[in-house]
């Protein structure tokens, strides 16, 4: 395609090629991250992913060689060829990732096709050649994580998808090659190696990942350029923090938006959201969110409220909030057609929608009826979007959820030659397409923020790579099915290594209906995700805590418990992406990549390093094989110590989630709380499991920017193991008013002798796992003796 190389010239970081038919450019942007471009339509990219690339000034060499240009770092080497082929070393010379020379042979599919459309089979057929094409050599050892909440398993080797924001109501299967969230990001895991690749191509795209051939895999698009990321690394850690270099890290969130989440489609008058509300409260379940589907608007006309179903709006959030229970409203992008209807007006007047090929605002149909849609490729009109975030506020809504934002219609879909304003530059929907709901989300966290002064809290369906800086995302329109739970956890975690750390999925699924069993077993891995929201579609049976019987009730009041005890190690866990990237709910890959054994676990995560969840995912199980990694663990039921590395048996009846932690761990608790904020919180627990490990916990008001001028606190807890235990509790920075007054230490050992702090002796009491005693929150030593 590009021919033969006729010159070579370095500015800066930047290595620029003139081939027979093009250019191409390496761009160093530090030692381990490289991007490769050619201006195949635009000499010049503006990412919407990547919003403030730093690079890094670092040493670069070009050499020239008998065949090839060599590039090299301090941690790669990078051979370019004719045509454009690039092959990434390591800085010894070991092979990382190379261009496949051949041609595309994709495996025959024999018979005649059109015979299964006949019976109503949906034809699969291989993807043509795009302008736009990588091919990837597969040695055979690779596997491959990310590419957001595609459906199937955690390991995608063997898969082929497509990223175009796809509205999908039908029930999510294996064989969907896309749904709602476009993150061309992908890592490859090989067995002494890993980096990643991120395709910053908003086009509608396609990720063969060896389906085809099993003797390469690749990635294209059908516009744009050629522009990819090479992400290099020593471990699986370091690729998922320097992509979020790149794209942005998830920001630290309001501690509330931790809490439980009720929804349903629809809560749909004020007698129902405050009975809901009061339910909560009279079953003794924390709860910090009930959110309002599309039912509260007046007409479905975004920004407005139905006074017949909700007199009085902002009074009713007050009394909410009385209750502790905050409010978040749905918003859809579509603007009813509507003379005299404010929105619609203004946006009209404004030229504030996009338009069909012959100029006129693109009019399409859904839940209000005939719509337009705003231009989020416009800043002017983005700017708009969040003016109006003012009008809920003021109101009194805590949280926007974003939904039919891929953009979705019920009309066909919008067709390619709708008309983008990107910045004063005329676009189409093809390249705004996978970039609308990504604008939307941008435009929402701006308003939210600049009318509350907090945190915002914003949902999506519809995302695209860097959203996560403005974002939490949920999987969308699940179903109420075992194998819908089975999915959501590769989907998640999946999510999670593609930078968005904020994620969950509805528990107890979406649409059919759900059973007491599926609800018990879904809120045990609700638990653990990041966004722990309950959420069902109209017309299915009910599906809060106490619609089924007093067992599924119990079930849900301990497992929604045990989140708020876990808070402020989930809330440790969100201050620790936005420094790093790595997300709260975590495939054991990360952290065990040269483990072959778990490699393809599907069903169990690490909720941060510490914690093992194994769930229950099939129906009538009352137990389930389970692999531990290296090291020793705790049944957190139990407290039994298990050697890792091995497989066993655990029984496991309804209301129990396999949990075990790692010997080390320290993770701190909360005390008992209807919702965050109920209580002041002078008495941190620190629940510590023995061997050597350290830990820090971080403490802020929850809910501003304040952290950002300093005021925060840090503490770090260290625990070795010598003759005695010794446990070291510091305080490494204090510039939040509101610090511990006291520590609880629970200690999971029962064989104690005697214990002392700071060498005062301490009274302690024995239960059958631990011990518990309390101390001053003062810098110090634990000294425990075992018997």
């Amino acid at each position: 395609m590009f021919g033969k190389i006729l010159e070579v010239k370095q500015e800066k970081n930047k290595v620029i090629f003139l081939f027979e038919q093009g250019t191409g450019i390496i761009e160093i942007i530090n030692p381990w991250v490289v991007n490769v471009f050619s201006p195949l339509k635009t000499n010049e990219y503006k990412s919407k992913a990547i919003e403030s690339l730093k690079g890094e000034e670092c040493k670069i060499n070009v050499e020239t060689t008998g065949t090839h240009i060599q590039i090299t770092t301090d941690k790669l080497k990078i051979n370019v060829y004719e045509n454009f082929i690039v092959d990434f070393y390591d800085e010894i010379g070991n092979i990382l990732c190379e261009d496949y020379r051949g041609e595309r042979k994709p495996f025959v599919r024999r018979g005649n096709g059109g015979k299964l459309e006949e019976e109503g089979h949906k034809v699969l057929e291989n993807i043509k050649e795009n302008k736009v094409q990588v091919i990837k050599k597969l040695m055979g050892d690779e596997k491959f994580y990310g590419l957001g909440d595609k459906t199937g398993n955690l390991n995608k080797r063997g898969y082929d998808y497509e990223m175009w924001n796809t509205d999908e109501p039908a029930p999510h299967v294996e064989s969907h090659k896309s749904l709602y969230k476009s993150i061309p990001f992908f890592i490859t895991l090989r067995d002494k190696s890993v980096f990643g690749i991120f395709f910053d191509n908003t086009y509608k795209s396609y990720f063969d990942m060896g389906k085809e051939n099993n003797e390469y895999y690749y990635f294209a698009a059908e516009d744009g350029n050629l522009n990819y990321y090479f992400i290099y690394g020593d471990k699986m850690e370091q690729i998922i923090s320097r992509y979020t270099d790149l794209t942005g890290k998830t920001p630290l969130p309001q501690m509330w938006t931790l809490g439980y989440q009720q929804s349903r489609w629809s809560y749909d008058t004020k007698d129902r959201v405050i009975g809901i509300a009061e339910n909560f409260r009279k079953y003794d379940i924390p709860i910090d969110v009930i959110h309002l589907d599309i039912d509260y608007m007046d007409g479905y006309r975004v920004f407005t409220f139905d006074n017949n179903k909700f007199p009085g709006f902002k009074n009713i959030m007050d009394d909410l909030k009385g209750m502790g229970i905050k409010v978040v409203t749905i918003i859809d992008p579509g603007v009813k057609k509507d003379k005299g209807y404010f929105v619609y007006d203004k946006g009209l007047k404004n030229n504030y929608y996009v338009k069909d090929k012959d100029g006129i605002p693109y009019v399409n149909e859904v839940w209000p009826g005939d719509s337009v849609y705003p231009d989020f490729a416009d800043k002017n009109v983005r700017d708009w979007w969040s003016e109006n975030q003012r009008i809920m506020i003021e109101e009194g809504v805590s949280g926007i959820w974003n939904d039919m934002n891929e953009p979705a219609s019920f009309k066909g879909p919008l067709p390619n030659d709708v008309v983008f304003n990107d910045e004063g530059i005329e676009s189409d929907h093809r390249e705004f397409h996978n970039l609308y709901g990504h604008l939307m989300s941008k435009a929402t966290f701006k308003g939210i923020k600049k009318y509350t002064r907090k945190r915002p809290f914003v949902i999506t369906r519809a995302c695209y790579a860097g959203s996560q800086k403005y974002t939490t995302v949920w999987t969308g329109d699940n179903q109420s099915f075992w194998e819908h739970l089975r999915l959501s956890i590769p989907m998640l975690l999946n999510l999670g290594m593609s930078g968005m750390a904020f994620c969950g999925c509805d528990v107890g699924g979406f649409s059919f209906d759900c059973t007491s069993e599926l609800l018990s077993r879904w809120v045990q891995v609700g638990c653990f995700s990041p966004l722990f929201r309950n959420h069902s579609a109209i017309h299915s049976r009910d599906q809060e805590p106490w619609a089924f019987d007093e067992e599924t009730l119990n079930i849900n009041r301990k497992y929604i418990k045990l989140r708020y005890k876990l808070l402020p190690y989930l809330y440790d866990l969100m201050h620790e992406s936005e420094c790093n990237g790595l997300p709260p709910m975590r495939a054991l890959v990360i952290h065990y990549s040269n483990d072959k054994n778990v490699y393809n676990i599907n069903d169990e995560f690490l909720f941060g390093k510490n914690i093992l969840v194994a769930p229950v995912v099939e129906q009538g199980k009352t137990y389930r094989a389970l692999y531990l990694p290296q090291g020793k663990w705790f049944d957190y039921w139990t407290k039994e110590k298990i050697n890792g590395q091995q497989i066993i048996i655990k029984n496991a009846p309804i209301d129990v989630c396999p949990m075990y932690v790692k010997e080390g761990s320290i993770i701190p608790n909360y005390p008992d709380q209807r919702y965050v904020g109920e209580k002041v919180i002078d008495e941190l627990t620190l629940d510590i499991y023995e061997g050597n490990g350290d830990y820090e916990h971080y403490e802020d008001d929850g809910e501003s920017y304040n952290y950002k001028n300093g005021k925060y606190n840090l503490y770090r807890i260290t625990q070795r193991v010598k003759e005695d235990i010794s446990i070291k509790f510091e305080k490494i920075h204090i510039g939040y008013d509101s610090s511990y007054k006291y520590l609880k230490i629970i200690f999971n050992s029962s064989k104690v002798k005697l214990v002392t702090f700071n060498n005062d002796n301490v009274d302690f009491v024995e239960n059958d796992n631990n011990i518990e005693f309390k101390i001053n929150a003062v810098d110090g030593e634990i000294k425990i003796t075992l018997i």
